[in-house]
Parts: structure tokens; C-alpha cells; sequence
């Protein structure tokens, strides 16, 4: 049996490659949002959103789709959703919101298809997390297409520098994503 170490290991071995937009993103969005409303509790589940770079037209993105769904509670979630997206295939992980072990925790799935490519993320959160900021990044993004393309262009930049790094990829993103949510929220709140 694979242990969590293990799991870790592969899933951060998986190789960073950015493509240009697929209108199909939406509609894979749209299967999976039915997929998991028929197979799990719907009275634990509350919006389903699609966020991440596979949300915004025109952006290229990892080919990965980014799902937030909210849950009624995180500790049900480990009893009563993850049994049941286990048992379909998908890799699952306690997961920390910062950080490599810092509070708050949320529930994290990794959905592949046949050949065992990343085809979504799933974060499920509860109502009142931070995650749920991330929305705002999106629209911004979406009703601003110069600044779109200044987080393309950084991102095509940290794909070609860590292929096969994630952790790298990802935390090269997190100050310019942490400044345009912070210019998000100034911008909406004077809406």
C-alpha cells in the first residue's frame, strides 16, 4: 500500500506544462460540478465554483480544471465524501491552507483520467474560508485582459524554469496572485 510520503512524492513529481486556452474547460468544469452532485451527500454541499487559470478565456493554463466546493463541514467531508471519491480513483490529501503544516486544513482531490493525467483539483472548504478570495483574482483577471496576460507570461516563465517543481511553480506565483487579489478586493469594494 502507498504510504503519504510516497503519494507526495509522485504527485509532486507530475510535470508543470502550460497550454494555451481550451474552450473545452468550462464544459469539463460543468460534468464534474454534475459528477459530484449525483455521487455525494448534497446536503453537505453547498456552491461549486470554477476558479484558476482554466477559468479565465483566452488564458493559457495548466490543463488541469480548479474546482472550489463548499462544504458544510470539513470533519464530515473526511467520513462521508472522501470514502466515496477514494473509491472512484481520485488521490485525496488533508491539505494546509499555508505553509507546510499551519491551520487552517482542507480537503484536497486530485481527479486523472485513463492514462493517469491531472484532469481537475477539487479544494473543499468550508463557507468561511479564505480560499473563496480567490474568485475574486479570477473575475479581476477576466475584466482585465493586460493583467491576464501579465500572469500568463509569469507563469510560462516559472513552467519553463521548474518543469518538473511544482512547489517552485507554485510559490513563484503566490506574490503577484497575493497582490492582484489585494487589488481585486479594492476594486470591488468600491463597486
Amino acid at each position: 500500500m502507498e504510504t503519504l510520503a510516497d503519494r507526495i512524492k509522485r504527485v509532486l513529481r507530475d510535470q508543470v506544462s502550460i497550454v494555451p486556452y481550451d474552450p473545452s474547460w468550462p464544459r469539463m468544469f460543468a460534468e464534474e460540478r454534475n459528477h459530484l452532485l449525483g455521487c455525494l451527500p448534497v446536503e453537505m454541499i453547498g456552491r461549486i465554483e470554477h476558479f484558476g487559470s482554466t477559468a479565465i478565456p483566452g488564458l493559457a493554463a495548466k490543463p488541469i480544471v480548479d474546482m472550489l466546493v463548499e462544504v458544510r463541514s470539513l470533519e464530515e467531508t473526511k467520513s462521508r465524501i472522501v470514502p466515496v471519491l477514494e473509491a472512484q480513483g481520485y488521490d485525496y490529501f488533508w491539505r494546509p491552507t499555508h505553509g507546510d503544516d499551519d491551520p487552517p486544513f482542507y480537503a484536497w482531490f486530485i481527479k486523472r483520467d485513463s492514462a493517469g493525467v491531472r484532469t481537475h483539483h477539487i479544494h473543499m472548504v468550508e463557507k468561511a474560508f479564505e480560499q473563496w478570495e480567490r474568485l475574486l483574482f479570477r473575475d479581476y483577471l477576466i475584466e482585465h485582459p493586460g493583467v491576464a496576460k501579465e500572469y500568463e507570461a509569469l507563469k510560462l516563465r516559472l513552467a519553463r524554469d521548474y518543469p518538473n517543481d511544482r512547489v517552485a511553480y507554485t510559490d513563484g506565483k503566490t506574490d503577484y496572485v497575493v497582490l492582484i487579489t489585494q487589488v481585486a478586493k479594492e476594486c470591488y469594494r468600491r463597486k
